[in-house]
């Protein structure tokens, strides 16, 4: 059975800016990608599609027999086992949301269905969906637990040989081989650990439950992780976060306080670089929103900074709260940049706001990847470069 999670255009245009650079499949929460859990659940390989200039990168495929499930969807065992099971013309739905679809030959794309006749509807009505950009952090502890579960289900965690790492609730505790650990605070016994492949937490860091560290990161010395955090692959962080997720690839790597926040891949927070997660008057926080192009609530008392790929920020770097930065930015000088925030801008508050110029950003990010051992592909290149000329008219504010 081949396995598609498409990717619906509404939902990519609501979850900007991390949908201007990759598919909603590819979206991290908890400890997976949306693809990787589905993937670990259906014990097979899962094909990502992108949409619009997406497509290039993560092409529909041309043989579309087979089972195609939205990509925000986050699913347990049961729901997987429902999807498996799924025979030809049957659908899950939640609400009016189609959650997956058993389509017969290809008379038909990923997700067009819109006045198909299915031979049996199923209504999964406590579906969790990942749907705005501030779901991500506020539901990644829920997600963070059940990842741990399927993660670690039958397999035993590494020892823990350091004498002088304090741990608490330590059956809670997961280390994949490779990982090092000295001299630390570990604090399962509200919410599980997950220490990943090659990672390292470093001496004097503290860090507390629901929590996940992924192959290859580092827990810079001194450090406060507080719950319901995740950090992706390749990352170097330190200071204190809570409740963030770091894609991958990106670094924090000093002092500094993020929290209720959201940091998309290849990103870079110069040192004592924070931002404010709660109003001063304790309301709600509104965002700016790049589907509805206008500031809209989160109904969240704490949100913080939700920023795309490719960013970077200098020393001293502030954010208030809800602030969106798009893709390619590159902020410096002091002060509290616009809440919102367009892709491929350069300056700050006292230089002012320009354009990032596409040769200089693609010669500096040449540098970042080639520091990991990477090369970014002309593909995705063409697709940056695509992006850089959409958002040319975007207002930069002075």
């Amino acid at each position: 059975m081949n396995f598609f999670l498409f990717d619906p255009a509404q939902v990519s245009r609501q979850l900007q800016p991390f949908t201007l650079t990759r598919p909603v499949a590819l979206i991290r929460v908890g400890i997976f990608t949306m693809a990787e859990r589905w993937e670990k659940l259906l014990a097979t390989k899962v094909q990502v599609c992108g949409h619009d200039v997406l497509e290039k990168l993560w092409p529909i495929p041309a043989e579309k027999a087979g089972i195609w499930i939205h990509p925000a969807w986050v699913p347990n065992a049961f729901d997987a086992e429902m999807v498996k099971n799924l025979g030809p013309n049957e659908a899950l739905f939640h609400d009016e949301t189609l959650l997956a679809w058993h389509q017969e030959g290809n008379s038909s794309t990923h997700g067009d269905y819109k006045g198909h006749e299915f031979s049996l509807v199923r209504q999964i009505p406590d579906a969790l969906l990942i749907t705005q950009p501030w779901h991500i952090f506020s539901q990644n502890g829920k997600v963070l637990r059940s990842d741990f579960e399927l993660i670690t289900k039958g397999r035993t965690s590494a020892e823990l040989t350091d004498p002088f790492t304090q741990v608490y609730g330590k059956e809670n505790l997961f280390i994949e081989d490779g990982a090092d650990i000295k001299a630390s605070v570990i604090n399962a016994a509200e919410g599980p650990v997950y220490i990943g492949k090659d990672a390292q937490v470093q001496e004097g860091s503290v860090i507390k439950g629901p929590f996940a560290l992924l192959d290859h990161s580092v827990v810079n010395m001194g450090s406060k992780m507080r719950p319901d955090t995740t950090i992706g692959p390749f990352c170097k962080v330190g200071g204190e976060i809570n409740n963030a997720v770091f894609f991958g690839f990106s670094n924090k790597a000093h002092d500094g306080f993020l929290g209720n926040s959201v940091i998309g891949e290849w990103c870079n927070l110069g040192a004592d670089t924070n931002n404010s997660n709660l109003k001063n008057n304790y309301a709600d926080v509104k965002i700016w929103s790049c589907s509805e192009r206008k500031m809209v609530s989160t109904g969240l008392q704490f949100c913080g900074l939700l920023m795309g790929d490719h960013c970077k920020t200098s020393i001293n770097s502030m954010f208030n709260t809800g602030t969106v930065v798009g893709p390619c930015s590159n902020l410096f000088d002091g002060g509290f940049p616009p809440v919102h925030v367009p892709p491929f801008t350069w300056g700050g508050r006292l230089a002012g706001f320009e354009t990032y110029r596409l040769d200089k950003f693609l010669e500096a990010e040449g540098l970042v990847y080639a520091r990991r051992k990477q090369e970014m592909s002309e593909d995705y290149k063409n697709l940056l470069q695509h992006l850089f000329v959409r958002s040319a008219n975007e207002t930069r504010e002075a």
